[in-house]
């Protein structure tokens, strides 16, 4: 029998610190939870609760309509920092 892989328990950062609310305007907090291509990360990899998740996926979306985070980066153009105009 193969025996499981054991990983690191991941925890909410969010609930952690005893985050009520996130700021959409908050966009140098919000790239933990963006991929390199400004996709927003899964749970399984950035250890959130699923009440923060949802919090975090309503302020990517309300960022990105407000122009404050890229849609998304297409495969043409090669971004080497991404988070660096996000500042």
């Amino acid at each position: 029998m193969a025996e499981r892989r054991k990983y690191k328990k991941r925890y909410c950062k969010y609930c952690e610190a005893k985050v009520d609310f996130i700021d959409y305007k908050d966009v140098a907090g919000l790239r933990f939870s963006l991929s390199e291509r400004y996709k927003i990360m899964p749970r399984r990899l950035t250890g959130n609760c699923k009440r923060h998740q949802d919090m975090v996926a309503t302020v990517i979306k309300r960022a990105r309509a407000a122009a404050l985070v890229p849609y998304t980066v297409t495969r043409k153009t090669v971004v080497t920092a991404p988070f660096e105009n996000l500042k």
